[in-house]
């Protein structure tokens, strides 16, 4: 409990530790927000770490002078997109042998509806999960396991990481260091959550809705 209740603290007041970071860490944070986006984007069981909220906060601290804006978008976009091909061929390689080692969990029709999935909506999907919480970490593993086409994932991927980052980053570069905005970054970054997974969670209700009628 105490550790959700550290990452729901770090989530909420990441402005303040993102502060905290480049006063005791300097340029190395850098470093740190890539090993941070690769992590989330690349480690299956790391869903749960700060994302679009990183990003915005990371987009206000550029327009501070923390961060070189340019810099930081390319070396995000870059760990976004390396995070995601390593997640990929851990899901293609290993995938089936999740599969077959937790075969009371998990169902092959599974895998059959997921490789049917992304052969009708793979490019489509990988771009939109960017914006999903959690959903973004086991997209790129899915896709891997269900096949997909390695050009038509990285086509799609390059694209869904560039359009992702360059929006938050550039949002908080942009709007970050309005006076509400900065009084009140802790609801932003509420707002930024909820407005992330409200269409999922409407899509899943949609589907569970449908599925009863």
């Amino acid at each position: 409990m105490e550790y959700i209740t550290t990452i729901i603290d770090f989530i909420l007041h990441i402005d303040v530790h993102l502060n905290e970071m480049i006063i005791q860490y300097g340029t190395l944070t850098y470093g740190i927000l890539f090993f941070i986006i690769f992590a989330e984007t690349g480690f299956v069981f790391t869903p749960f770490l700060p994302g679009d909220s990183l990003l915005f906060a990371a987009g206000t601290f550029a327009a501070r002078g923390s961060f070189d804006v340019y810099v930081l978008a390319v070396l995000l976009i870059t760990a976004a997109i390396a995070g995601d091909n390593v997640n990929y061929w851990v899901g293609r390689k290993l995938g089936i042998k999740l599969f077959d080692r937790f075969n009371k969990l998990l169902k092959k029709e599974y895998l059959e509806k997921t490789q049917k999935f992304y052969e009708k909506h793979g490019g489509k999907t990988i771009i939109l999960a960017r914006f999903f919480p959690i959903i973004r970490t086991f997209s790129p593993f899915v896709a891997g396991l269900g096949k997909m086409e390695y050009t038509r994932f990285v086509i799609n991927d390059i694209a869904g990481g560039i359009i992702w980052i360059s929006v938050f980053v550039f949002g908080g570069y942009f709007f970050g260091n309005i006076p509400f905005v900065q009084k009140n970054f802790s609801l932003v970054i509420v707002v930024i959550i909820v407005i992330s997974v409200i269409p999922a969670l409407s899509e899943f209700i949609r589907h569970k809705f449908l599925k009863k009628k």
